[in-house]
């Protein structure tokens, strides 16, 4: 991994922020009622928790150069730290006990519109 200067990395962190809200914005025109933003437990982060019906969308928003890159940086680690944070969430709020539940993504690349991608990945653990 490349070293970043703080303020690499405070840009990164902008970027990122940027992303999850128009993330935020995309899926709300869907639909989608937030019920939570940038969750952390066990270890993991989910960015958004997401409602629609009888449905909670757990979020994961990736902003890169291109849609296919932030859809690859979903890694086997990544997917597990954000499972037990589902897993923590779901623990917490046991009113959406008789909800279904899914693991979406959100890509975001520049000068496009957010991609959802519904079932992205498989939640473990459940």
């Amino acid at each position: 991994m490349i070293a970043r200067s703080p303020q690499q990395r405070r840009a990164a962190h902008r970027r990122g922020h940027a992303a999850e809200t128009l993330a935020l914005v995309a899926l709300m025109v869907k639909g989608y009622r937030p019920l939570a933003r940038r969750f952390k437990a066990a270890g993991g982060e989910i960015d958004l928790v997401m409602r629609r019906g009888g449905l909670v969308a757990f979020v994961e928003v990736k902003a890169r150069a291109d849609l296919e890159a932030a859809l690859l940086s979903i890694d086997a680690t990544k997917r597990e730290r954000f499972s037990r944070a589902v897993r923590a969430w779901i623990a917490r709020h046991p009113g959406a006990a008789g909800l279904s539940y899914r693991a979406d993504a959100v890509l975001v690349a520049p000068r496009r519109w957010p991609r959802h991608v519904p079932g992205a990945f498989e939640l473990t653990g459940f």
